[in-house]
């Protein structure tokens, strides 16, 4: 029996979308950017390859601050030399509670205008504790930011969905945060993991969504609140178990103001291309 290359048919079924897509306007028009930890196990081994790859793809911005394995001043340097913008940096939860100002000044340094944090601390089960702790430090820490010039965003990550009152502990941190201080970063599969129909979602927060994380799961996989799975089963958009043309009709509704490609696969690199095919395929 003659062996299926599965990247190359789930290639050739993005090619076959954009194709059969061509009537009606272009539904997805926006810069497309990328998550550096993506490139999390690449960077090791030549941060200047990775960034021409990058730039061979189209993309023209990315979210994250420099690998560590070279200085601030020169993974900025490359950056500048292939016209990649930082509009968005990651923060650790407990750097923006505790330090803010060193999370300011390294926003200012690449130019960046916001702060997401992706991850709160918790244990096995994220609770309305955490929720309320939550929702101390981010109106805390959001000031701080707001005042300097800078948006802070919390990045979902599934876990969160866990029922609360009359919806889930998500919506108690959206509507117990100051909109001033706190905006949201939607990770479309965490949230489409944890339970949630993201473009619902979108809707329901509007405008507090300022920023997304493109990312699909592979079909079969059952949802959860533990907020993570295989790296395997991060799929490129559109070949998983996401309805994305809706996604990016609320996207688009809301306004989000930059898209990042995440992908945690160890095949981002056949996946990537596959999902700005699809993207830039989509017709209204």
């Amino acid at each position: 029996m003659k062996k299926i290359c599965v990247p190359c048919t789930l290639l050739l079924f993005a090619m076959s979308f954009a194709s059969s897509a061509q009537s009606g306007k272009q539904l997805f028009t926006h810069a497309i950017g990328v998550q550096a930890y993506t490139y999390r196990n690449s960077f090791p081994l030549g941060v200047a390859a990775v960034l021409d790859s990058i730039k061979s793809l189209g993309i023209t911005e990315m979210e994250g601050t420099n690998p560590k394995n070279i200085s601030p001043e020169e993974f900025k340097k490359l950056l500048d030399e292939r016209h990649i913008s930082v509009p968005s940096i990651g923060a650790d939860y407990g750097l923006i509670t505790k330090d803010p100002e060193a999370v300011i000044k390294q926003a200012k340094f690449f130019g960046a205008k916001y702060v997401m944090v992706a991850w709160i601390p918790h244990g096995k089960t994220f609770t309305i504790d955490n929720a309320k702790q939550a929702v101390n430090d981010f109106n805390h820490a959001g000031k701080i930011l707001k005042e300097n010039g800078l948006i802070l965003c919390y990045h979902d990550h599934g876990y969160e969905f866990g029922p609360y009152g009359n919806g889930t502990l998500f919506d108690y941190i959206a509507q117990n945060t100051n909109p001033d201080y706190l905006s949201f970063e939607m990770d479309i599969m965490w949230t489409f993991h944890g339970g949630a129909d993201p473009a619902k979602l979108l809707y329901k927060y509007g405008s507090r969504w300022k920023l997304v994380h493109l990312k699909d799961i592979r079909k079969g996989i059952a949802n959860d609140l533990t907020g993570g799975t295989d790296t395997h089963n991060d799929m490129a958009v559109g070949t998983g178990q996401i309805n994305y043309p809706e996604v990016i009709k609320a996207t688009n509704a809301v306004g989000i103001k930059h898209y990042f490609i995440e992908d945690e696969s160890p095949d981002h690199a056949t996946q990537i291309p596959i999902t700005i095919a699809y993207l830039r395929g989509l017709r209204k």
